[in-house]
């Protein structure tokens, strides 16, 4: 193969959409020309279709049954192998988010299975979700969100996974059948050299899992390239960043300056974000000091109330005069609990995501075209109510967050703002509508 092929290097599994873009965010900046797909691909959808040098399949697998995660995590790993990708990367929040039942653990269980053929006792991969441009290092094993363990971070109040214990070889553990392991940051500290023979050292101790630790982006750059003869690895967005320079490296894949550039799209904006974590608290709010925005009540809709027609009819006459509007469901978690109680976790959570999806299918009906979505689980339902297929992968929002543009809709081509609920400054919706409307061939 040479540096001008088409065919893709890397092959990424995202468990939830917003994850998925923020990965494609991270390749896109190391010169990887970059396509995300929503879900897995069908067969006549091939890799020269996309001339892409990273693929990165999104699902929507971070909070459903285990045994569903993985069949859909492997479903994906098959179509990535068949597009010829030479290593892969499964791809999770940040934050780690998961309950003790998984899905990280499982998911990797079968990845590592799949990749490692025979010889399953010599198999390692690491789990390394740090990402420290957006304040998510690791230290001793324990993930800090800014200087604060996670377990104080706001993450243990998540509504549907909490995270109560910082310790990631704990968490980890109770949710695999592998041994896992730990390399310390002095390790990571001395280079590349000792990071392999740590991973050497554990391999022959059983271990198949190892967390490692990591302060900053010097130290992905270093674990990117103690890792570059992996089948597969594990982590956040954070672990890419060594990972083109390893293609490049080895003569396979070319500097693409216009590897974020992407095709102006015309239309409406509007903003959809159902996210409880602290950061999309506060951008809703900032946005309500000055725009209109309509607030999405979950027991209303329980009620059989006309929750759909009544926001889309208050966006209306904004959408008239071209001035976007807010529509979300995003509340404290004090709030998030009280209709938990009243509906149950998954019901509260499945009717604001069927909600905001309905009428983010209405808002494209009245000439949307530019949509910021904050929540992972949000964005997966309006991609998939908006019938996107694939994401052409621009320039950065903020740090996480890129443009992005659908590439293969039945209609006509859409501007999307993916967002995790934890990403972006108090600023973000503005920001990135103006970004969106700026984006430009």
């Amino acid at each position: 193969m040479t540096a001008t092929s088409r065919r893709a290097l890397l092959g990424c599994i995202a468990d939830d959409f917003t994850g998925a873009t923020d990965l494609a965010n991270m390749l896109v900046r190391g010169g990887m020309r970059t396509v995300q797909s929503i879900g897995v691909p069908t067969s006549a959808e091939s890799a020269d279709t996309f001339a892409a040098d990273a693929l990165v399949v999104a699902l929507k697998s971070r909070t459903i049954p285990a045994a569903d995660a993985v069949a859909q995590s492997l479903a994906a790993l098959d179509w990535l192998r068949a597009q010829g990708c030479r290593q892969f990367l499964f791809k999770y929040c940040s934050t780690f988010d998961s309950t003790d039942a998984g899905n990280i653990g499982p998911v990797t269980d079968a990845l590592l299975d799949a990749l490692s053929g025979e010889n399953r006792a010599g198999a390692l991969t690491i789990a390394c979700p740090a990402f420290p441009e957006n304040g998510r290092t690791i230290f001793r094993g324990h993930l800090f969100v800014g200087d604060t363990l996670l377990n104080a971070s706001g993450m243990e109040n998540h509504p549907l996974t909490p995270m109560r214990d910082a310790n990631l070889v704990h968490v980890l553990q109770r949710q695999t059948r592998s041994q896992v392991g730990l390399v310390r940051y002095n390790t990571v500290a001395e280079g590349v050299s000792a990071v392999r023979e740590a991973f050497d050292a554990l391999r022959a101790q059983g271990v198949r899992m190892a967390i490692v630790d990591a302060l900053s982006d010097a130290d992905l750059y270093t674990l990117g390239a103690a890792c570059a003869e992996f089948p597969l690895i594990t982590g956040g967005s954070g672990i890419a960043l060594g990972l083109p320079g390893n293609f490049r490296e080895a003569g396979l894949l070319d500097d693409h300056a216009d590897a974020a550039q992407l095709p102006r799209v015309e239309g409406l904006s509007a903003v959809l974000a159902g996210s409880a974590s602290k950061a999309t608290n506060a951008q809703v709010a900032a946005w309500r000091e000055t725009r209109p925005a309509y607030r999405v009540d979950p027991l209303a809709v329980a009620r059989g109330e006309a929750v759909v027609e009544q926001a889309l009819a208050f966006a209306q006459p904004y959408l008239e005069h071209a001035e976007p509007v807010l529509i979300y469901a995003t509340a404290t978690p004090d709030e998030v609990k009280a209709v938990q109680r009243e509906l149950g976790v998954n019901q509260a959570g499945h009717l604001v995501e069927a909600t905001l999806a309905s009428i983010a299918r209405g808002l494209r009906e009245r000439g949307v075209r530019k949509f910021v979505v904050a929540g992972g689980e949000t964005s997966g339902a309006v991609v998939q109510a908006l019938d996107v297929h694939t994401l052409r992968i621009g320039a950065q929002i903020d740090p996480g967050v890129p443009a992005t543009v659908a590439t293969a809709t039945d209609s006509e081509p859409l501007a999307l703002a993916l967002k995790s609920g934890n990403f972006g400054t108090t600023d973000f919706f503005a920001k990135a509508l103006r970004h969106l409307d700026g984006a430009a061939s």
